[in-house]
């Protein structure tokens, strides 16, 4: 099992910030779960890696999970079995730059 974490607290307030403006309270749920899932399969079937990687700060997002017109951006590391979460972003032509 992997964990899941933030890299640094700056981009967990602003995930949570992202995430609070998110609406219906069911989507916030789906959303939240799908970031938990991440730790029992930080590579679901089907989602192909970012190509080319994603930028966010210092960090590369090498993944995305979608959950409905979101995005859950991040990254996996193998070697301490952990998922990084970088950003949440809604889907649009912006999403990925």
């Amino acid at each position: 099992m992997y964990k899941v974490k933030f890299p640094t607290s700056s981009i967990e307030r602003k995930f949570f910030k992202e995430l609070d403006g998110i609406s219906p309270e069911a989507l916030k749920k789906e959303v939240l779960n799908a970031a938990r899932s991440l730790a029992q399969n930080p590579r679901p079937k089907g989602e192909p890696k970012i190509n080319p990687p994603i930028e966010i700060y210092d960090y590369l997002a090498r993944y995305r999970l979608p959950v409905a017109n979101w995005r859950i951006l991040y990254d996996v590391e193998d070697n301490t079995k952990t998922v990084w979460l970088l950003a949440l972003r809604k889907r649009n032509e912006r999403t990925y730059r």
